[in-house]
C-alpha cells in the first residue's frame, strides 16, 4: 500500500509556492509591459535639427536598443509562460516533482526558481 503514495508537496506547501509564483508573475508582467512599451515607442527625441552624423549614430543606437528590448521582452514572455505552467502544476499537484528523477525538488531551489521542473541532480545529469 505504501507504494501507492505519490511523493508530492502538501497542499499547505503548494499554497506557499503559489503565493511566491503569483508575486513573481505580477512583477514579471509589469516588467514585460515596460519592455513592450519601450520597444513599441518611436523614440523620436527631437534630433531632427542635429548633425547628420549624430542622427545616424543615434538611429543605429536606437535600433540596437529596440532589438535588445525585443529580446528581453521575448525572454520575459517565456518567464511569464513558465510561471503560468508552474501554477498549472500546483493545481494538478505535480508541482515541485522533478520530471526526470520523480523526486521532490529542493524547496530552496523552488523559492529561487519557482518554475523549475528539474532537481539539481537531474540538471547536473544534463550538463
Amino acid at each position: 500500500m505504501a507504494e501507492d503514495i505519490k511523493v508530492r508537496y502538501s497542499d499547505a506547501d503548494l499554497a506557499k509556492f503559489k503565493e511566491i509564483i503569483l508575486e513573481k508573475m505580477q512583477k514579471a508582467q509589469n516588467d514585460l509591459e515596460l519592455l513592450q512599451s519601450a520597444y513599441k515607442n518611436d523614440g523620436n527625441n527631437g534630433t531632427d535639427d542635429t548633425s547628420p552624423t549624430f542622427k545616424a549614430f543615434e538611429e543605429g543606437s536606437e535600433t540596437m536598443s529596440k532589438e535588445a528590448n525585443t529580446q528581453l521582452a521575448i525572454r520575459q514572455e517565456k518567464f511569464v509562460r513558465d510561471l503560468k505552467n508552474a501554477l498549472l502544476r500546483i493545481e494538478n499537484k505535480t508541482y515541485g516533482v522533478c520530471r526526470v528523477t520523480g523526486k521532490l525538488i529542493n524547496p530552496e531551489r523552488l523559492k529561487l526558481v519557482p518554475h523549475a521542473t528539474l532537481s539539481i541532480e537531474a540538471k547536473n545529469m544534463q550538463s
